[in-house]
């Protein structure tokens, strides 16, 4: 296979992305794009042996069906700064690499997140891991941000006492909240990163990843654009219906009643309405 170049991506290559207060995404290495992808399905040498238009309907083709290997074929590597509690979340997508800072061998630095005044918000009473969109008042979104700060502060204080006490950087480090920031380098390669945005851009997902999450969509992008715009016609903004519900569906267009019933029919018709998967 040829090697392949992509201008859009070369562009972007170590820019910082800034990313909640403190963060960053930057495009530190990639191989191939959309060209790699097209090699690798046709398993033929060189580039220009079709045109744009069928190169982009071939990579159509295969997003539409699930033919994944030929998009594992492209890598992208990537050097994340973010949130503790962030890094958990992203953690649980496990088909990736990825080399941590560690806090045995540096020191941490007093770096932590604090949301933006509009993000401070109530739990909901319906989602048990979710934001409630009820406002809340402007005087107590500001003691709730004198609060976290404080909380923040006086854990770096103690951390640095035991720093200073030559306490082990191992066990100095263990009472530092969530919200202080780690860095890393992820590399994953396209397949499993379209799985990764399919669930992280979704509104279901926390607001803090999905910063993180558009940012990274965005450098696809640049990467591999046909293949993105597939993802995001496809999966990113299509949905996937049961059995049940493809009957269902087949009841309405022809003028019956859908069949389902309760919580089936509920969510039946929400993602209908909604166009996301539930």
């Amino acid at each position: 296979m040829a090697h392949c170049i992509v201008p859009e991506a070369e562009s972007i290559l170590d820019v910082e992305f800034q990313a909640l207060d403190k963060g960053f995404v930057r495009l530190v290495d990639y191989m191939g794009g959309d060209a790699r992808i097209v090699q690798a399905a046709r398993v033929s040498y060189g580039e220009g042996t079709k045109t744009v238009r069928e190169d982009g309907a071939l990579i159509d083709y295969l997003l539409r069906h699930q033919h994944t290997s030929p998009f594992e074929q492209v890598i992208l590597t990537f050097h994340i700064k973010l949130p503790i509690f962030i890094a958990r979340q992203w953690i649980r997508h496990r088909t990736a690499r990825v080399n941590e800072i560690s806090g045995r061998y540096s020191i941490m630095k007093e770096e932590c997140y604090v949301p933006v005044p509009e993000d401070i918000a109530y739990q909901s009473t319906d989602n048990k891991q979710g934001r409630s969109d009820d406002p809340v008042p402007q005087e107590q979104i500001e003691e709730i941000t004198s609060l976290l700060k404080k909380q923040q502060n006086d854990a770096f204080s103690g951390y640095s006492d035991l720093i200073s006490r030559n306490i082990a950087r191992e066990l100095a480090r263990i009472n530092l909240p969530l919200s202080t920031y780690t860095e890393w380098y992820w590399q994953i390669d396209l397949h499993n990163l379209f799985h990764f945005l399919r669930l992280r851009c979704d509104s279901h997902a926390q607001k803090e990843i999905r910063v993180y999450a558009e940012i990274l969509l965005d450098m696809c992008r640049k990467v591999a654009p046909l293949a993105t715009a597939s993802f995001e016609r496809h999966q990113k903004n299509g949905v996937a219906f049961s059995a049940e519900e493809m009957t269902a569906l087949r009841n309405i267009i022809s003028g019956q009643d859908s069949g389902l019933t309760g919580k089936s029919q509920e969510r039946f018709l929400e993602k209908i309405k909604t166009g996301r998967q539930l």
